[in-house]
């Protein structure tokens, strides 16, 4: 009897220590800004885009770093919000994407990644949206009917949330999660993870207030974003959406996928864009 007494104070504390180390650690296994690092390895210049670096000012006074790259024959205005690892410099072959589908292409990096200073925090990342879609809204003084808002994975999230503030043209969501507890159900399925979330992230409650065309893009094989995420989010936005199907592994679908990505971009791109 001893013995099992003794095994159950193992487990309870085993179990405690855990759920301590998700709750203290949660921020660490959420944001990967020095993954593969925080220097720029490359600018758009190596494929052969010019580009603009571009200092914005929060409205908490943190300074964020971003790439401005022009299209001369530009039909619109893509404001990218990228994952939650690395920088701006490992987004290259996607920025690519978008500028050869006739877009202007913004993107930033988040507080506490690559050349922005501060420190990341959900809140931060908000912020830090705000700021962008200020800059071009009203230093650029492009209108909101010619910027589309894309995310891709924590990308997507903040992508939604701003979207549901403001109105763009259109907003694509990929390989994005429903939110952050759900997330963590699915890793942590033994744990109380919605007591012990302090992030939320919630695309699919932010999903529901878009007013504008939402294209949601997931891919069947996503490794670490499970396809039910995708189409969870697809199921709560508003009407006026459509479902691109990827192909490949969270970090590879849009390559792996190939001319079915880009194809479903652009109809999608054109259809929405005055």
């Amino acid at each position: 009897m001893a013995s099992i007494w003794k095994l159950l104070l193992i487990g309870v504390c085993i179990y405690a220590v855990l759920t301590a180390f998700i709750y203290f650690r949660q921020s660490s296994l959420i944001y990967y800004p020095n993954m593969p690092g925080r220097t720029l390895d490359v600018t758009p210049r190596e494929i052969g885009l010019a580009y603009q670096d571009v200092e914005l000012l929060t409205e908490d006074n943190i300074k964020l770093h971003g790439w401005f790259i022009p299209n001369e024959t530009a039909k619109g205005t893509l404001l990218f919000f990228h994952g939650n690892a690395g920088n701006i410099s490992h987004r290259l072959e996607s920025i690519n994407v978008f500028h050869k589908l006739g877009l202007n292409v913004f993107i930033i990096d988040y507080r506490g990644y690559g050349q922005s200073e501060g420190k990341v925090s959900e809140q931060g990342t908000y912020r830090d949206a705000k700021a962008a879609w200020k800059y071009l809204t009203e230093i650029r003084g492009i209108s909101t009917k010619q910027i589309i808002i894309f995310g891709r994975s924590l990308g997507a999230s903040i992508a939604t949330w701003l979207a549901a503030k403001h109105t763009p043209a259109a907003l694509i969501i990929e390989s994005g999660f429903t939110s952050v507890p759900s997330m963590a159900k699915r890793l942590y399925p033994f744990l109380p993870v919605r007591w012990l979330a302090v992030f939320s992230y919630d695309t699919k409650e932010n999903v529901k207030n878009i007013s504008c065309p939402v294209l949601v893009a997931h891919s069947s094989n996503d490794d670490i974003i499970p396809f039910d995420e995708g189409l969870e989010i697809f199921d709560a936005a508003p009407e006026n959406k459509q479902f691109l199907e990827m192909r490949g592994g969270h970090n590879d679908g849009f390559i792996v996928s190939g001319m079915t990505y880009i194809q479903g971009l652009r109809s999608f791109i054109y259809e929405n864009l005055e």
